[in-house]
Formats: C-alpha cells, structure tokens, sequence
C-alpha cells in the first residue's frame, strides 16, 4: 500500500469549504485506487460509480439535475450505494465518459448534502468526447493533477525516515551541504528511481522484490495500454470508437522521443517522426500525447524576461516523459545495467533533463528553456522561482555549465537572474550560482537473466549531531 503526497492534499480539501473535486492524470497514476481509499478512511458511506465500465447509471444524468432525482436513480441502479447527508463522498471514477456527469456537478454543489469527486484520465484531450452540451460547471468545481510518484514519495515508500526526508529538505532549503553518507546514499536511491521511475504498478513490484526484470515488464505493460487506448473517442451515441489515424501519427510522435532526446539540440524534429503527415498534422498527434499526460513541453524562449509566456516560441520545444522510468525502459535492454554502473551513455543528458522536467512540472512549474538564435547560449530550463525568471543547467556529472557562467557574464546582454547548476555534486555554491544534487528536483517544493538489485540498509542513516 502506497503513500502518497495528494491524500494530504484531499484530506486538506475534505477539511475546509470546497467544490465538487476532479482529478486528472494520466492512466495508471493510481487516481482510482487514492481515492477510494482516502473515502473509506475519511468518510462513513462511500458511493463508487465507475462511467467507463458501468454505463447503464449514466441515465442517471439525463434530464434535470435535480439532485434528489439523480440520487434515486443511482440508487435504484446500484443497490448497495447509500446517501448519508453530510457522510457520503459520491465518486465518479472516468468522468469523461458521461459529460452530462460532469455538467451535473454544479448542482451538487449547490445542494451541498454530498462530498463528489471524479476522476478522468482523458480530461481536456482535444476531439476525445462529444461536446459538453450542457456545459463544464465553471466555478462550481477544483481541480487536481495526478503524477507518477516523485523521488520523495519513492524514497518514503522505501522506508526512508521522515527525520532524514526533513533533514535533506531543509540542507536545500537553507543551502547547506548535506551530510556525505546520506549523501551518497542518496545518489545510489536516485539511480534505481531512474530505472523505476514513479508509476505506482512498478514502484509496488520494485519494493516488494527488486527485480527489475519485472519493473520493465510492467512499464512496458503500461505503455501498451496507453496506446491501446490512443485515438479512442465516444460517438453522440455514446459508443466508443478509435481514430485510427490519430493513434498511428501519436504512437509515431512517442516512438520518435528516444531519438529526439539523443541530440545534442533536443528540440522536437516532426522529420524524426516516422509518418507520412504534414507536420501540422504530426503536431496534433503531439498535442494530444501532451493532453493526454504522458509526455511534457518544454518552449524555448526568444529572451530570458518575465513574464516568460509572452517570451515564449510556441513553435519550438522539448518534449520529455512524464515519468523517468517509462522513459529509461524505451532506451534498450541493457539501460537499466548501464544506469546501476553509472554508464548512462549518450543519454545521460537527456534523462537528468527529463528528471528536471518532471521535477519542476510537479511542483506547478511551466517549462521553457532559452538557446540562442547562433545555437549558443543554451540553457537547460529557465523558470519562475520566487517570481523571478532562474536559470537551469542540469548535468548527468559535474561538467561545467558554461553557457550559464555566460549568461552570468553578460547580465547587459541576458539580464540578471538567480542560477541554479543540478549535477552530481553536492549542495554549495559557485561565481553568481548554487549548486545542487541529482536529487534536488525530488525536493522541489510546491528474467530470465536476474537483474535484482540489492536492498539498501537504511538503518545506518542518521541525521548529523
């Protein structure tokens, strides 16, 4: 049973004033399983409603929304389901597929008896579901993102002591060096993330054996079933139906990243994408793996000034994994062998890009980067911390970030802006910049042939005197 960061957060939304709750987030990211679990543990009578798979209660949602008719229907549909005023958390698990169930929200919350949450895996993608007809419920509703474990949830499900969680959080909060044996302990837990990556089936199966054999199994597992599920689209008739040609342009786009990532430039190439339409039409396709959560964009920048979305090139971006270990599990057999020896090869840079990514998109961050119109400077990330435009270099080892000492150079030409340098090092602090580890994105605020790797003894650990 996996810990994770958002029951704090539904147990916040439970406990002040709120609106009906939607969770969004890529398939698999466990947003079924945390909320019904955060319903059994917070509430007396839970009613779980699964749209996908159930589609008789969507009657439920026809006609008025006149909520004491709603909840006669879904009773006399479902005859187990209770509705206990002010002890009933109403669930509605895939809500994209019944978009009157997600019209109808705006009158529960008037009524206010029921707690409802919803949960959609293709909220928001473009062309997915018949027209809202009787409209999303603007202000009658919060939002929520679901994401792949982050490095910190891994290492709390690994067993990792709070105190020790704490103790790192505050050495990058305070900018002080932490202690070498957490350190490099650290760093070794930060390699086997690489190959586990935060989908909760991979981190469970990594937890309970270390067989990473059976890790890759499962990322792969996951990634057919997203694609499986590409293209997939409901009819005015309620049935479901693939675009055929959708899914074959978006399997081509995600095919295509390993090689994109590879170049020393990593802007997204549509001429690297191995179909036969116009890049017009290969950038819906990339649209909607980016709506879909599996992959993130990142937009170069014409200048380093804020507000960095009026600076943005909306035509020229990074495209990375929402998760490191579906990533790690694409790049070949021997990846994982290579990531436990420290060879990462040439993708060593684009994997500590893609863990800066996720990192920084988890904790609420918009992604850009800035590389010059001559090719050069080029900096890995430029984004708003404390309200003020950062550059990023993120490095695989310690190299030198030397387009971030120019830009620091030059503050006539760039502006002058913090700076941040994540590499294998620890934390400190360089001319105009700081320093970070590998790990720091973690702690961002806001077989046939055996391939077990060997349980970390945490219990030598300890926070400095």
């Amino acid at each position: 049973m996996l810990k994770r960061t958002i029951e704090k957060n539904l147990l916040e939304w439970k406990n002040r004033p709120h609106h009906p709750l939607v969770i969004a987030g890529m398939r698999q990211t466990g947003k079924t399983y945390s909320v019904r679990k955060f319903g059994d543990e917070q509430y007396k009578n839970v009613v779980y409603l699964d749209l996908r798979a159930g589609r008789s209660v969507h009657a439920a949602f026809e006609g008025d929304f006149d909520v004491n008719r709603m909840v006669s229907r879904i009773t006399a549909s479902q005859p187990g389901a209770r509705f206990i005023p002010k002890e009933t958390l109403l669930i509605l698990d895939e809500i994209q597929d019944c978009p009157n169930a997600r019209s109808s929200l705006k009158y529960w919350d008037t009524d206010g008896r029921y707690d409802v949450i919803a949960t959609g895996s293709f909220l928001g993608v473009k062309g997915f579901r018949q027209p809202y007809e009787r409209g999303i419920p603007v202000g009658y509703e919060e939002q929520m993102e679901m994401l792949p474990l982050s490095f910190r949830e891994f290492l709390d499900n690994y067993g990792m002591a709070s105190e020790i969680l704490e103790y790192v959080q505050d050495c990058m909060d305070q900018i002080k060096v932490v202690d070498s044996v957490i350190h490099n302990s650290f760093r070794t837990l930060y390699l086997e993330y690489l190959i586990v990556g935060g989908m909760p089936e991979a981190v469970s199966t990594f937890l309970e054996n270390h067989d990473i054999n059976a890790v890759q199994r499962i990322q792969r597992q996951i990634l057919h079933s997203v694609r499986d599920d590409f293209g997939r689209y409901l009819t005015p008739k309620g049935e479901t139906k693939i675009n055929e040609v959708l899914k074959l342009r978006a399997e081509a786009c995600l095919d295509s990243l390993p090689s994109q990532l590879s170049k020393e430039y990593k802007k997204f190439q549509y001429s690297l994408v191995n179909s036969n339409a116009r890049s017009e039409d290969k950038a819906d396709a990339l649209q909607y793996l980016t709506d879909l959560g599996l992959v993130l964009k990142s937009y170069n920048l014409r200048e380093i000034s804020s507000p960095l979305e009026s600076a943005k090139i909306s035509k020229e971006y990074k495209v990375f994994y929402s998760d490191i270990g579906l990533l790690v599990s694409q790049l070949g057999d021997d990846a994982a062998l290579k990531i436990i020896n420290g060879e990462l090869g040439a993708y060593k840079g684009a994997i500590a890009e893609n863990m800066c990514a996720i990192g920084f998109h988890s904790c609420g961050k918009e992604l850009y980067y800035y590389r010059g119109s001559s090719g050069s400077p080029e900096l890995d990330f430029v984004v708003d911390i404390n309200e003020q435009p950062t550059i990023v270099e993120c490095k695989a080892t310690n190299n030198r970030a030397t387009s971030m000492k120019y830009v620091i150079a030059h503050p006539a030409k760039y502006g002058k802006h913090p700076a941040i340098k994540i590499s294998d090092t620890n934390i400190g602090a360089g001319e105009g910049f700081r320093t970070y580890p590998i790990y720091y994105p973690g702690f961002l605020r806001s077989e046939e042939k055996k391939m077990i790797l060997p349980r970390q003894d945490l219990s030598k650990l300890r926070i400095p005197g």
